[in-house]
């Protein structure tokens, strides 16, 4: 009896091992070559709902419906994406050009001014001790000039390499475009013909799988709006009662910026700490450290028990599964692992398999 549950035990564990296997294979494999033709499916089932609005509306056939749905998404697209592009650009273009003069402006004379305070510090303790501080400052302000000076120059480096890259970058926009177009002109077509492909059960599996994950997803998207809102607000007074500028709209920037799971707040008040110490003003830096902390702490809180409430996860749960996607896959595992796990549960209640008792 013993040994007919371990060796069920082992056949499920491999079963399933070889799932995650073939799924981790598709994802870090399969997919980036698929990408064009999964993001244009993707635009075609967004479109869907509207398309079948205009339909009613517009005494049009259906695939011209569908093209004007099309252009109409990726003129609006573009037209953001160029706007956005331009002044992204011409920001890192300032601020590069920039670079050198706040550099001995700012940076260098702050950089001396701790040398000097340093020097006299250990001067009344250890008179020995300044020459070996001399040498070690001159060789970290050469240092600092060399980054500042690289920076222009992997500057260069970047914009040669993704000017190398449009090539294909174009052609895969093109293979999007064209492949959404299609699929939106004969959605019905290319589902139907899939589904046909499925038996009764396993359709059955799927449109459920469909219907929560669609579900899930919307949920997670609230989520996060939440989670921005709550960061944006707490910013706003935060900032506010610490006396920065225009408050509101840096704090609106630093909460667009928190969603990224690398980079989050820090990403702003970081450098934005160290430049305040850098300019001769620690009290600025230590009340700006101050609020970065309180919002990190808070954020840690509450983003385990919104995202885990709304999937139906234990905070624990969702906040493991956070941490393993985003170091195996970035910003895709962030959001793929939990919904990944909430899903399972959800097959798992509903009998479609049985993993957990």
């Amino acid at each position: 009896m013993v040994s007919e549950k371990r060796k069920a035990f082992l056949i499920n564990a491999a079963y399933f091992a070889v799932i995650i296997a073939v799924a981790v294979m598709l994802v870090g494999g399969v997919l980036p070559m698929a990408t064009p033709f999964v993001i244009g499916f993707l635009i075609a089932y967004i479109l869907q709902r509207p398309i079948r609005f205009a339909e009613s509306k517009l005494p049009l056939p259906h695939k011209i419906v569908a093209l004007l749905a099309v252009l109409l998404f990726y003129l609006t697209a573009g037209a953001l994406v160029t706007l956005l592009g331009v002044r992204l650009v011409s920001f890192m273009i300032g601020l590069l050009s920039n670079l050198p003069h706040i550099y001995e402006a700012h940076i260098l004379p702050a950089l001396y001014d701790i040398l000097l305070a340093l020097e006299r510090l250990f001067a009344e303790l250890d008179p020995a001790i300044v020459s070996i501080l001399n040498d070690i400052g001159t060789q970290f302000i050469g240092m600092a000039g060399q980054m500042v000076s690289g920076v222009s120059a992997k500057a260069v480096a970047l914009v040669a390499g993704i000017s190398a890259s449009l090539p294909g970058m174009f052609i895969e926009l093109v293979l999007m475009i064209i492949s959404s177009v299609f699929i939106t002109m004969d959605w019905e077509k290319l589902t139907g013909f899939c589904m046909r492909q499925l038996n009764d059960k396993a359709k059955e599996v799927f449109l459920q799988i469909k219907e929560y994950l669609v579900g899930t997803l919307w949920v997670c998207v609230r989520s996060y709006a939440l989670i921005m809102s709550i960061t944006f607000v707490e910013l706003s007074i935060l900032l506010t009662l610490v006396g920065v500028k225009h408050s509101v709209l840096v704090a609106f920037c630093t909460a667009c910026f928190d969603i990224l799971p690398v980079l989050g707040t820090g990403g702003i008040m970081g450098p934005w700490v160290l430049i305040e110490l850098l300019q001769g003003d620690p009290f600025m830096a230590l009340k700006l450290f101050g609020v970065y902390v309180t919002v990190t702490v808070v954020r840690n809180i509450i983003e385990p028990k919104i995202v885990g409430g709304q999937l139906g996860l234990h905070p624990v749960v969702t906040l493991c599964s956070m941490f393993v996607g985003v170091q195996l896959f970035g910003v895709v595992g962030l959001f793929g692992f939990p919904i990944g796990l909430s899903l399972l549960r959800y097959l798992n209640d509903h009998g479609v398999i049985h993993i957990f008792k």
